[in-house]
Order: C-alpha cells, then sequence, then structure tokens
C-alpha cells in the first residue's frame, strides 16, 4: 500500500524538479551559446504550456548571483553545507518548490543515505549550480507571449557519476511492498543510462521538458564539461551514508555456506547405489569363485570313488533291500523334538476348533453379536473431510504455528484464480488480442455482478478491500481500471507495454501497483506473446464456523459454476480456461466417485466366485464331475464362500464400529481401501484351513467332525496366529504416522485385520463343521434340505468322496517339478545370485525415490483442478509469500530493536532484517525471491521529520525538536511507553500521496501490541519464495525456510517460525525418511521376535526377516521405477507391505519348522535330506494353498484398483501392492525355500502329524493304498 500511494505522487514530484527553475523574462530566447564556469543555463518559471500544465523554466545563459542570506540558509537546509559560501543559479520560489519535492521523493528513498545523497546531489546541482552552463545545454525554446520556454535541453553526467549514483540506488527497498525503489524513481531501469533517460523523458505525470542524457564526447561537446560530483557508494565506510543490507548487497554480511543440502556422489551414482554394487560385486564373484572350487572338488571325489569301487565288492547289502529299514533317506534326520510353545498353541487351537465345531450354532450367534455390539459404533461414525484435519498432525509444529498466526494475525486470504491460456493449437500461441480483451473484460463484469444461489452474496461483500471500497483483482484489466472504455483499439498494446514497464502510472483502482509476473505467463520477449494469463481475485478470510466464511463459500460455489460456462466459451475461441476456487481442493478431494461403487461390488462377487470355485476344488475335480455329476452339487463350497466374504465384511463392520465409538473419525482413504485390504488378506486364512481340512479328511477319517475340524485348526491355528498377529503389529506402527488420515486408516486396518483373524477361527471354523455335515449327509450346497441321492456315498475318506484321491494339478506340479528342481545345487546358485541381484537393485534405486505427494494426484483423475494445477506450475511466475514471525520479544527495548531492524547503521549484522536479506541474494538455496517487508524499519521512517506528512503533531513532525534527534544511528527512537504510543498511531496511518509509508493498510494486521504490558508479544516479517514448480521444490523451500528461522533465533534469542500456506502440508517430509526407517526398522524387529517366539528358531526367524527386509526392499525399488514417492500414504503401505510379506513367508516357514511327517516320508527317494528335506516338504504341503489362496486372491482384490478413476489410489495402493504381490509371492517361493534349505534353523515334530489312517498305511509300506506311483527324481544330489 505505501508503494502504491508513492507512485502515484512520483509523477508529481518528477514534474516538481523539472519546472522549479525560475528566471528573468527576455525578449528572445536566450539558448546557452556560453559554456563556462559562474554562467547559467536557465533560470525562474516563465509559464506552462497549457493552463493546466506544469511551468517551464526560462532559458538563461547569464552570470550566476551571490544569493541573499534568506535564500542561502534556505539553500543550505535543503542541500547541505557545501552550499553555504557559493553563488547559484536558483531563486527563493525555486528553492520552495525543490523544498517541496525533493521532500516527497525523500519518503522513497531516505532509507539509504548514499542514494538519498546522491539524488538530492543531483538535484540540487542541476538546480542551483553556479556552473550550470558547463552540463547543460538548452536546446529548443517555445514562446509564451513576450517569454520563451525550455521544452528541451541536453543535461551532461559523466559516466562515473551516472554509474554510481544507479549503483547506490538500485537496490534500495520502498516500504511493505518490498519492491524497489527504482520501480518508482527509474522505471526498473537496468542501468544507469535507462535510469538517466527515465528521468529525462517527457510524459505526462513525468518531465514536463525533454531533458536528454547524452553520453560526455568532447567532439560533440567542445566546450562543456560533464557534472562529475562525488557519488557515494552504497557501502560507504561513512556511517552518514553507509546504507542497510537489504538496501545495498555491498553491506551484507558473509553467510555461512549451507551445506546440508549437498548430496554424495560418485560419479553419475548416489554413494549408496555404488556401495551396494560393488558389494554386489562381491558377493557375486565370491559365489562364483565357491561354484567353481566345488565342482573342482565333486570331480576329483568322482574320479577317486570309480577307482575305489573297482576295488570293493560292490553288491547290495541284504538291508538295501529292505524297504522298511529305510524306505526313505529324508527321514533318517526328522525332527524328534517336541516345541513346547507350538505345543501349547497346537493344543489351544485343537480345543478351540472342538468347542466350535461341537456347538456351531452357539458359536455362530455369538460372534454375529458381537459384531453386532461393537458395530453400534456406527452411530458416532463421522466422516473427516477436511484436508488440513485429514493430512496434518494435529500436534506438529506445523499446525500449531498455522493455529498461531490465524489467532493474532487472522486467516490468510482466501485466492480464486483462473489462467487463460492459448495451447490449444498445434504450437501454443500469444494468448491477447483486443477481441479477447474485449470478452475478459466482459466476463470480470460478470464475475463482479455475481450473485451466490444461497442468500445472494456478491463479491463487494466477500471481497478483500485494503483500502476504501475497491476489491482486489490482480488481471490485465486492471491497467486500464478495470474499464474496457481505456482500452483503445489501435493503442492499447503499447499501452500495455507502457504500464508493464511502469504499474506505477497504470494503477489499478484499488490503487496497488500491478506485478507483471503475477498476471501473465508463458513470456518470451514481452507480454503481447504471453501465452497465458493469470487473474487471481482476493477474498477476505475469517475463522471456521462464522457467517463470513460461510458467505464467502457461498459465492466461491457460485463462482465455480460460473467459471465453468465462461470454460466453454472460451473453447469457442479456441482459448483454454483453468480455475480453483478456495472450496475447490476439499470438495474434489472428498468426492465419494473416487472408487466408482460398482467397482466395490464387482470386486466382491469376482472374490467370491473365485473362493467358492478354489475352495470346492479340493474335493471336486473334473473326473469326478464326469463320473458322477450329482457330486458337485454336494462337493461345491459356494455357501462357504460367501460366510467367508461375510465374515471378511463382519470385520470391516466391526473394527469401524469400534473406533468410530473411541471417536476416531472415517476417512475416504478408509472407506474405499480396507475393504480391499482385509478381503485380499481375510480370504487367504479361509484357504489354509479348508485344504488343511480335507487333509485331515483323508489322513483321519475314523474321527468325528469336531475332532477333524480341531486337528485341522490345530495345525494352520500357530500359523494363522503368526501370520495374524505379525500382520496386526506391522499396521498398528502405522499408528505412529501423524497425519490424521494415515494413522486412521492404520488404526482402522489393524483392527479390521485382528477381528478377522478371531472371526475365521471360530466363526468360520463352525461353519465349517456344518458344511462337513451337509456334505457327510449327501445334501446339496446352498439347499441343505435337499438330499442328492445319486451323489457318491460320502462314508470313505471323512465324507471327501471318491475325488479325495486325487491329487490336483498345481500340488503335482509342485511336488515332481517345482520343489525339486529350485532345490537343486545349481538352481539354488542361479536364485541366490537373481535374487540378491534384486536386492542390490532395490537398495541402489532407494535415493532415487523422490518425496511428496502432488495435489493433481490427490483428486479424481477426471478433475478440472487437474489442467489448473498444471497451468500452475508451468505459467505462474511467483512464488507464495512467507512470514517470519516473532514471539515474545520486547521491542520496545533498544536492543531488540537492533536484532529486528535492518535500515539503520546499528542495526546488528545479524539481525533478522540483515539475514533475511542476505538469504534473498542466495535464492538458489534459501528460494527467497523479494527483500522483507519490516515493519519496524517503516515505522521508525515514518518517524522521521524529514518526511513532514507522516508522523504530525498539529502542525509540525513529530521528531522535529527531539533532542537527541532522530538519526540513522537509531539514537533518538522511542522506547518503552512513547514507543508503543507512536507505534499505535502508526498502524492506524493511512497511506496516502503526502505519506505512503503509514502503517494501517500494510501492517495493520501484521503485529500485536500489548498496551498493559508494553510489549509486542507477535509480528510477521513477510517475504516471498521463488516459483515453486514441483513437489522437491516446495519441500526445498520449507526446509530452508526452517533453517533460516532457526538461524535467526539463535541470534535474536527468541523464538522465531516461518509460516507459509503450503508449509503444513509439507512439515512430515523433514522427518519421513527417518520415520520410515525408523517404522520398516521397528516392524522387522517385530517379525523376528514373533516368528522366533513361535517358531523357536533364531535362523529361521532371521532368514524369514531377511526375506521380508528383502521383499520391502525390492518395493521400495520399484517405486523409484514406477514413480511413487515417498509420503505418509506409501509409508504405511510400506509397513501393510512388511505384514503382508510375512503371510506369504511364515506359512512356509512354519511348515519348515514343523513339517508333516506324512508328507517328509514322501520326499524324493535317495535326493533329500535334512534341510532340503524339510523345505521340500514345507514346498508340498503349504505352496499349493500360498498360491491359490494367497497369491490368486490378493491379486484379484488388488486388481479392481486398476480401474479407479483416482489417481492417489492407482499410484500409491495399485501400483504399490501390485509390486508386493510380485516381489513376495517370489521372495516367499522362491527364495525362501532355498535360504531354509541352507541356513535354517532346527525342525520341531508337528504334534498333529501322528496317528491316523494314512500315517498308519505308509508304516505299512502300502503306496497302492496311497495312490502313489513309485518313482525317483532326478537331482544335482
Amino acid at each position: 500500500m505505501t508503494k502504491l500511494c508513492a507512485q502515484r505522487g512520483w509523477g508529481t514530484i518528477a514534474a516538481g524538479l523539472f519546472s522549479i527553475f525560475v528566471g528573468s523574462a527576455l525578449a528572445g530566447p536566450s539558448l546557452t551559446t556560453k559554456h563556462e564556469k559562474g554562467r547559467c543555463a536557465i533560470r525562474g518559471h516563465c509559464g506552462s504550456e497549457s493552463f493546466f500544465g506544469p511551468a517551464l523554466p526560462c532559458p538563461d545563459n547569464g552570470a550566476a548571483e551571490t544569493p541573499t542570506e534568506e535564500v542561502k540558509k534556505k539553500l543550505v537546509d535543503i542541500c547541505g553545507d557545501k552550499w553555504s559560501d557559493s553563488d547559484v543559479c536558483c531563486n527563493e520560489e525555486q528553492l520552495d518548490a525543490l523544498q517541496s519535492n525533493l521532500g516527497r521523493a525523500s519518503s522513497i528513498i531516505n532509507a539509504c543515505p548514499a542514494c538519498k545523497e546522491n539524488f538530492f546531489n543531483m538535484f540540487c546541482t542541476f538546480t542551483c549550480s553556479p556552473d550550470q552552463s558547463l552540463f547543460i545545454n538548452v536546446t529548443d525554446t517555445k514562446p509564451k507571449g513576450d517569454k520563451y520556454l525550455v521544452t528541451e535541453l541536453d543535461h551532461l553526467v559523466s559516466n562515473e557519476y551516472g554509474s554510481g549514483f544507479y549503483d547506490s540506488c538500485k537496490d534500495v527497498k520502498f516500504g511493505a511492498t518490498n519492491g524497489n525503489a527504482m520501480d518508482l524513481i527509474g522505471g526498473g531501469a537496468k542501468n544507469y543510462t535507462l535510469f538517466l533517460k527515465f528521468l529525462g523523458d517527457k510524459k505526462f505525470l513525468g518531465s514536463p521538458f525533454q531533458m536528454n542524457f547524452p553520453r560526455p564526447n568532447t567532439t560533440a561537446f567542445p566546450d562543456m564539461t560533464p557534472m562529475n560530483k562525488t557519488a557515494h557508494p552504497c557501502n560507504s565506510t561513512d556511517e552518514k551514508y553507509r546504507c542497510a543490507c537489504v538496501d545495498c548487497a555491498g553491506s551484507c554480511a558473509e553467510l555461512c555456506e549451507v551445506t546440508e543440502a549437498k548430496q554424495c556422489y560418485v560419479g553419475l551414482l548416489p554413494c549408496l547405489s555404488f556401495a551396494v554394487i560393488i558389494v554386489y560385486s562381491v558377493f557375486l564373484g565370491i559365489l562364483c569363485t565357491a561354484v567353481a572350487a566345488h565342482v573342482a572338488y565333486q570331480r576329483h571325489s568322482m574320479q577317486k570313488n570309480e577307482r575305489l569301487r573297482l576295488l570293493q565288492d560292490i553288491e547290495p547289502s541284504d538291508d538295501e533291500d529292505e524297504g522298511d529299514i529305510v524306505y526313505n533317506v529324508g527321514m533318517l534326520d526328522r525332527p524328534t523334538k517336541h516345541y513346547f510353545i507350538n505345543t501349547w498353541c497346537d493344543r489351544m487351537f485343537n480345543r478351540l476348533g472342538y468347542a466350535c465345531a461341537r456347538f456351531p450354532v452357539i458359536t455362530i450367534v455369538t460372534s454375529i453379536l458381537v459384531v453386532a455390539l461393537l458395530s453400534l459404533g456406527w452411530l458416532r461414525f463421522e466422516i473427516e473431510r477436511d484436508p488440513v484435519r485429514l493430512w496434518v498432525a494435529p500436534d506438529s509444529a506445523a499446525a500449531q504455528e498455522k493455529q498461531f498466526f490465524d489467532d493474532n494475525f487472522g486467516p490468510f486470504f482466501r485466492a480464486e484464480q483462473a489462467f487463460l491460456v492459448n495451447d490449444t493449437g498445434v504450437e501454443p500461441g500469444p494468448v491477447l488480442n483486443y477481441d479477447i480483451l474485449a470478452w475478459w473484460f466482459d466476463v470480470e463484469s460478470r464475475i463482479q455482478r455475481l450473485k451466490s444461489l444461497e442468500g445472494g452474496v456478491t463479491l463487494d461483500q466477500v471481497c478483500f478491500k485494503p483500502v476504501g471500497d475497491d476489491c482486489v483483482v490482480q488481471s490485465v484489466s486492471g491497467y486500464f481500471q478495470g474499464d474496457f472504455a481505456n482500452v483503445d483499439p489501435e493503442g492499447w498494446q503499447n499501452k500495455l507495454l507502457e504500464c508493464v514497464d511502469n504499474p506505477a502510472g497504470c494503477l489499478p483502482t484499488f490503487q496497488q501497483p500491478l506485478n507483471p509476473h503475477l498476471l501473465f505467463g508463458g513470456v518470451e520477449e514481452t507480454v503481447l506473446d504471453a501465452k497465458a494469463i493469470v487473474v487471481t481475485w482476493v477474498v477476505s478470510n475469517h475463522p471456521e464456523g462464522t457467517p463470513e466464511l460461510e458467505r464467502a463459500m457461498h459465492w466461491e460455489d457460485s463462482m465455480k459454476n460460473l467459471l465453468h460456462v465462461v470454460q466453454g466459451e472460451a473453447e469457442d475461441r479456441g482459448l483454454r480456461l483453468s480455475y480453483n476456487t478456495e472450496v475447490s481442493l476439499e470438495q474434489e478431494l472428498n468426492k465419494t466417485t473416487n472408487t466408482d461403487a460398482k467397482i466395490v461390488v464387482i470386486s466382491y462377487i469376482i472374490m467370491f466366485l473365485y473362493a467358492s470355485l478354489a475352495l470346492g476344488s479340493t474335493t471336486l475335480t473334473v473326473r469326478s464331475i464326469l463320473r458322477n455329476p450329482a457330486n458337485a452339487l454336494v462337493q461345491s463350497k459356494f455357501m462357504l464362500g460367501i460366510v467367508g466374504i461375510l465374515i471378511v465384511l463382519m470385520s470391516v463392520s466391526a473394527s469401524v464400529g469400534l473406533f468410530s465409538a473411541a471417536g476416531i473419525k472415517v476417512t475416504l482413504i478408509i472407506a474405499e481401501v480396507i475393504p480391499f485390504l482385509v478381503l485380499a488378506v481375510g480370504v487367504d486364512n479361509i484357504f489354509l484351513i479348508v485344504h488343511e481340512f480335507e487333509r485331515v479328511n483323508i489322513s483321519h477319517p475314523e474321527g468325528t467332525i469336531p475332532e477333524r475340524v480341531a486337528r485341522a485348526l490345530g495345525r494352520m491355528g500357530p500359523s494363522i496366529l503368526l501370520s495374524a498377529t505379525i500382520e496386526t503389529v506391522a499396521f498398528a506402527l502405522g499408528c505412529a504416522v501423524g497425519m490424521p488420515a494415515v494413522r486412521n486408516f492404520a488404526a482402522y486396518a489393524a483392527g479390521a485385520v485382528f477381528i478377522n483373524a478371531i472371526l475365521q477361527v471360530t466363526m468360520f471354523i463352525a461353519v465349517l463343521s456344518l458344511n462337513q455335515q451337509r456334505v457327510e449327509a449327501n445334501r446339496a450346497d446352498c439347499f441343505p434340505c435337499l438330499k442328492v441321492r445319486r451323489a457318491d456315498s460320502g462314508y470313505l475318506n471323512g465324507g471327501a468322496g471318491h475325488a479325495a484321491g486325487e491329487e490336483g494339478g498345481l500340488q503335482r506340479f509342485i511336488r515332481k517339478t517345482y520343489a525339486p528342481t529350485i532345490l537343486g545345487k545349481k538352481a539354488k546358485v542361479i536364485i541366490l545370485a537373481v535374487f540378491f541381484g534384486i536386492f542390490t537393485a532395490g537398495l541402489a534405486l532407494f535415493p532415487q525415490v523422490e518425496l511428496g505427494l502432488d495435489q493433481r494426484i490427490a483428486i479424481p483423475s477426471d478433475s478440472y483442478l487437474i489442467p489448473f494445477f498444471n497451468d500452475l506450475y508451468d505459467y505462474f511466475d511467483a512464488g507464495p509469500p512467507v512470514y517470519f514471525v516473532t514471539k515474545e520479544l520486547n521491542i520496545t527495548a533498544r536492543e531488540a530493536q537492533k536484532e529486528l531492524c535492518g535500515r539503520f547503521s546499528t542495526c546488528h549484522q545479524e539481525s533478522l532484517a540483515n539475514i533475511l536479506e542476505g538469504e534473498r541474494k542466495r535464492p538458489e538455496v534459501s528460494y527467497i525471491a523479494t527483500s522483507t517487508a519490516n515493519w519496524l524499519d517503516d515505522f521508525f521512517l515514518w518517524l522521521n521529520p524529514e518526511n513532514s506528512k507522516c508522523c504530525v503533531d498539529g502542525e509540525k513532525p513529530c521528531f522535529e525538536d527531539r533532542n537527541p534527534s532522530w538519526n540513522i544511528t537509531l539514537g533518538g527512537m522511542p522506547e518503552g511507553q512513547e514507543f508503543i504510543d507512536y507505534l499505535d498511531r502508526w498502524t492506524q496511518a493511512p497511506t496516502t500521496e503526502d505519506c505512503p509509508i503509514g502503517g494501517a493498510a500494510a501492517y495493520s494486521d501484521a503485529l500485536v501490541i500489548d498496551k498493559e504490558h508494553l510489549t509486542v508479544p507477535a509480528s510477521h516479517f513477510r517475504t516471498s519464495h521463488t516459483p515453486l514448480r514441483s513437489q522437491q521444490d516446495f519441500i526445498a523451500a520449507y526446509t530452508a525456510a526452517r533453517r533460516i528461522a532457526t538461524e535467526i533465533q539463535n541470534d535474536v534469542g527468541t523464538e522465531v517460525f516461518p509460516y507459509s500456506k503450503f508449509y503444513i502440508f509439507f512439515d512430515q517430509y523433514t522427518s519421513i525418511v527417518r520415520l520410515t526407517g525408523a517404522l520398516i526398522g521397528a516392524a522387522l524387529a517385530a517379525t523376528a521376535l514373533v516368528t522366533t517366539i513361535l517358531l523357536g528358531s533364531v535362523l529361521t526367524a532371521l532368514v524369514v526377516t531377511l526375506v521380508v527386509a528383502m521383499t520391502v526392499s525390492a518395493i521400495i525399488g520399484s517405486m523409484a521405477l514406477m514413480g511413487v514417492s515417498l509420503n505418509a500414504v506409501s509409508l504405511v503401505n510400506l509397513i501393510i507391505c512388511v505384514g503382508i510379506s510375512v503371510e506369504f513367508t511364515a506359512h512356509i516357514a512354519r511348515a519348515f519348522t514343523f513339517p508333516s511327517r506324512a508328507t517328509l516320508e514322501r520326499a524324493p527317494r535317495h535326493g533329500f535330506r535334512g534341510r532340503d528335506a524339510r523345505a521340500w516338504t514345507a514346498l508340498v504341503n503349504v505352496a499349493g494353498s500360498v498360491i491359490s489362496g494367497i497369491t490368486i486372491t490378493k491379486i484379484l482384490g488388488v486388481g479392481v484398483l486398476a480401474f479407479t478413476r483416482s489417481k492417489i489410489f492407482e499410484i500409491y495402493y495399485f501400483r504399490v501392492w501390485v509390486a508386493l504381490v510380485l516381489w513376495a509371492s517370489t521372495h516367499a517361493l522362491v527364495l525362501l525355500p532355498v535360504l531354509l534349505s541352507l541356513v535354517g534353523g532346527r525342525g520341531y515334530v508337528d504334534p498333529e502329524s501322528d496317528g491316523g489312517l494314512e500315517q498308519d498305511l505308509r508304516s505299512r509300506q502300502y503306496p497302492a493304498l496311497l495312490g502313489e506311483e513309485e518313482e525317483e527324481y532326478e537331482s544335482d544330489y
């Protein structure tokens, strides 16, 4: 605001400075014919060219005169003591005008004494120098009555003075606008010749006559000597002229180098990537060496054995013919000890299964009642929609700082923004022409007149008005005062270019200069070729829940609808319009169409069909159906599949009810992702239980149904306990993330998985028991009242029918081909090399994972905000404002004032203002683009008695007769009560043409004054960031602001923090890498601990943990390749990946530790023994269930997310979970068995492996009754 009023007055200043010369009337034009010392060139006023025009000087080549005492005193008061004994070419009336106009200029430049002194020297010398004719030459005049008016002259200024004058002023900042004073006094000149040209050009509200500044040349000006007074540098060693750092780069202290942003590289590779590649290369070399040595040793041993065999009797012994003595080498090393924790868990689950199967109805009813009771929490069901409350931890520093800022300075403005872009053709082109301007003026007029549908609110009622009654609308229309009548069809382009070069000359109705960087995008040479124009409507913000805020939101809704219509109008003109209102982002984030309802339904239908068919395939094969189609009616398990899906839904409902009752709000992520997650996780255990139950039906057909169910759960229960415990713990670790949306998601997911596991080992067991009763009674699936009399008798094999003896194709492939192949020696070497290579690649890609969560990803892919955010990054050439806030600093004391100020000679070199200015000068590391608006500096400048129209008591300046006087050393500045009194007056002082540094408009909301305790408990200092065009830029800017605030805080000695509107969303990235490592490490530690306890083997637990860690590493590497950045959402996904990876590995690891004796006895003869035999047994026993019950169910559950309309689900869930399924399944099914066969821990006896028909037949060696084939396996052994 201060800058605005100053700009309005600069024309008046310039006009006065060039028209204050008074001289005597002459009969003819007295051009400057004589150029010598002591002679004038112009003097006095001779009138004006028009009635309202400014007065022009008279040509006068006469001698300089000795001034009267009165004139001399006035001249010394204005220009200094050096004029006390000099003849002059000026008179008293001229000095009066000079004093008035220099006084106005002083308010713009007096912050820098050197600039002010050089400026005064220039005009005092021009006006009064006795040697005027040496550097001024009148070149044209115009008659006016009996006088002549000077209309053009040449003014010679030396290169040294011109350069020094410009250098002393080029960086001077003016008032609260943070703008350069050069924009006002020099038209934004980039060198001294342009600076002087701007000063001399004849223009409205500028110089009243043409003043040329030719470069000194003895040939062109043989008798003239350029004016060459001493130009004081802004970093002068003389404190009288030395300027502050903010106004002079040479006065700044050198800041410490910022090294924290540097990353270690070896060539083009990050150090981490280079190190892991080297380590892997060494590992590969050692592996190859070991393999080569082993092969050489084997060949040597083989040759030696062949020689020995020739010398020995090679007839087989009688024992080798006795199959009942050594039936299988693998059995020689079978486990013989029991593990007490497993035995206890087995017994507990056995009893639980027996009770549930014995009393199925009671179990089912009880489960339903418990779920219904938990679901009562739905009565307190709430959905959190506020983006800040969703994505920001309420106890985070950023959230607390935002609250402090809002409480003390008011909520940040609301901004409605639109981009009009010309990029719909083959190549982007200029967006502006006369017809487009006419249409856009009409659009802005419609928005001005727009009334909201609710309440009839208009823009005038909600907009921000800094001064007067005019709304702040930053638009190209502002250069024409918002009135299309001011747009000349022929000359609008030149007018626009003039306004861009000198915004002060084209003020909008709200009287603040328009920064071209905020209005035009895609500019190449001039704004006329801009590819986009940017328009911003600024609306006042208010606290939540207030009627004022509600009115603003109603108007924004109506504006959004109007801009949607305008979008179509733009398309008709070959243009594209993108827009955003303050309510848009929240509305788009909360759209319930992120995942269509039909996707959810299709997902559950697919899962139900697969579960029903896959579960039925355990006892129902094509051969059995062809033999007797009626078997399908009995052996199918559609009802079992339905119950499994219902249990998943019940667990989700119970979890939501439980946490809703606890006051934890639901988010859309919870509503749309958890059903998929629990579905993918929950169905797995159902497959494992059913598959194991069918095996028990074969091995123990003599038992009752409750006994068989109990035995099945006794075997699979500990495995389910292992996976469910680790999953729940891993998910719950996500609660450590501060972001509410993620923390709530983790809590709901952990609860749902835990409740789902409980229901599976209780309610599902009861339903499984009822289903088995139906099967053994030959009753139809889905219609148990109907008995299928033509179905095969169900008494054999526990009601499994004739199909039970048939081995599925997948199971046969695993037993005969897959397991023996990957456990071969050559295969192991290849597998280790490949998977550790994947591990290395994953680690090497860690540095490539970027941080951030692009807003364009968080909203639906078809949202109208996507083009807006694209245009914001591509075309908006300004950064967001940033405030450095001080708390509880006693600024009424002189020492505290020195800690904050910047424009005075005694300000501390490392004061807040000087540090910020130093950082501004290195934007590549600070991301600070503009000088700081320092209210303390401007307040003290307002007190300067030279600004005679600012602080006034009666008719004279406040500090005019003060002792000590106001000075650049702060010696005469107020303290204590006086400081508070004057500060209160300043914050109410308007910004006017006579006093452009009044504080009402610029600083009334920048500080909190405590009149009772005589202090300022809170204040802010405003600057702005460089243009931020990516998530990395935003994160780096936030990190830099934190660093700067810490430096200031250390120097100032009070709390200082940075605040910008976007900081609250980026606070997480200051610690997310460290938090990710800690949470994943904790999850892996939990995995190792739980696995060690439940499996009884540290080695096996370490192998499982290593495989899970390698899986997570591969997933993180995949994130780098798939463009998935690290943020709180992907962090929780990584924790989930740990839990689900354990599910893939836990069942195989447990089957290895507690091998089934019946399966172990089927290991290939003379092939596997020890750990190899147990690894083969684990694969044969559970790999089929892992593939059909875990891998495929997760593929189906995750695959549905590929059809979502939301990019956040497609990128952060679908992509990550696809990588999870791929890497977890391959690591569990390929790498884990190999590592277990090499370094796995000890095995234990499985309590459920003893007894039963199958073992009895095998002990008697009746393979024909077991449906087996006698066969030998070829292997590397």
